[in-house]
């Protein structure tokens, strides 16, 4: 619990510190948002706004995290998991690519960044690193950091193991991109009010921390009564998704509209990374759905726009993704964001329901 604490106080003190900081530095060098002129005519006020602020949130989760692990360290002599590295890989590599965009994005002067064949080469190398390194690497308690199969919560409802060794993993490889790059894109994609993708994934990501540390207080090997966990350091898993959460709650005090600075693609890109990964390495891709279903529906919606639009010229929204619509509806942007976030917080109680009641099943105890 102290451990958990000290990652709690880092990754808080970093964000709340950090971000204006960050703010300043950015306005000298003058790398503003730039705002998509298709977009509500409400939000071109917008332009300029400081961008990037995506480096803060990144490094307070890492600090947040090692701070946790020296005190482990030093208190109980506990080495560095290769799960926990594993999944903050993910989110740094992810981040690293969006930054990237973000760069672009300031020095061309317009709201388009890396062209979309260069980014999706990125997360697929990025992707495909992570996948290779989640299945090869030895872990701590000998429990894999990822298993090769499909979960809806640990047990595999598909495993690509069953197709041999070698296509399995061609197999994994393809499932993870799948992840990787529907997660980060749909959080990027929800990332277009002031606060919505902030305040979703600290949801979201209080949502893995209490799935996370039920796996850890019900691992293999464990004394607790009822279902156990074939899952590599969940405690670890835990604590990153607990600093994650409050590292964007911090965000949020900057983030909220009118909005002082944005996470950019630097931070949705590593949100959406991370939440893939400790997906995976939860053994919970399907749950995932559940418990990110907001992002899901922002993503859907642009989908079925294009695709829609396409087939007969006509659209189904006034805009996507969905929040823009309602916002043309003439909702206040702080409305549609706060309800998006009671939205996101229905999805994450039903998630954590279901993650509870496939305990108690599995567990044979009575419902």
């Amino acid at each position: 619990m102290i451990a958990l604490i000290i990652g709690i106080l880092v990754a808080l003190v970093v964000t709340l510190a950090g971000t204006p900081l960050l703010i300043r530095l950015v306005h000298r060098l003058h790398y503003g948002q730039y705002i998509r002129q298709d977009g509500p005519k409400s939000h071109l006020v917008k332009r300029g706004t400081p961008t990037m602020g995506g480096l803060v949130i990144n490094l307070a989760i890492l600090l947040g995290w090692a701070a946790s692990a020296l005190y482990r360290y030093l208190s109980r002599g506990e080495s560095v998991s290769l799960s926990a590295m594993l999944v903050l890989f993910a989110m740094l590599s992810m981040g690293l690519l969006g930054f990237i965009d973000d760069f672009a994005k300031v020095r061309k002067k317009q709201n388009l960044g890396l062209s979309v064949r260069a980014k999706f080469t990125g997360q697929f190398i990025l992707a495909t690193i992570y996948a290779v390194l989640a299945l090869k690497l030895p872990t701590k308690n000998g429990y894999p950091s990822a298993q090769a199969g499909i979960s809806f919560v640990e047990q595999p409802i598909i495993d690509f193991r069953m197709a041999g060794s070698v296509l399995s993993v061609v197999l994994f490889i393809i499932w993870v991109n799948l992840l990787m790059t529907a997660w980060s894109n749909a959080v990027n994609l929800t990332d277009g009010l002031d606060g919505l993708a902030s305040g979703s994934s600290m949801i979201a990501f209080v949502g893995y921390t209490i799935i996370a540390f039920w796996e850890s207080y019900h691992l293999k090997g464990g004394g607790h009564p009822g279902h156990a966990y074939a899952v590599s350091d969940p405690l670890d898993l835990a604590i990153i998704a607990c600093c994650a959460a409050v590292a964007c709650f911090g965000f949020l005090w900057y983030n909220t509209n009118p909005a002082s600075i944005f996470m950019g693609d630097t931070g949705s890109l590593a949100l959406g990374g991370l939440f893939a990964a400790l997906s995976i390495a939860t053994h919970t891709e399907l749950l995932a759905v559940i418990l990110g279903g907001l992002f899901v529906g922002e993503a859907a919606s642009d989908v079925i726009q294009v695709g829609y639009f396409k087939l007969t010229h006509k659209r189904v929204f006034k805009m996507a993704p969905i929040h823009h619509h309602f916002e043309l509806m003439g909702w206040q942007e702080s409305k549609v964001v706060v309800r998006f976030w009671m939205v996101d917080l229905i999805f994450v109680l039903l998630a954590l329901v279901c993650f509870y009641a496939d305990w108690v099943v599995r567990s044979g105890l009575p419902i």
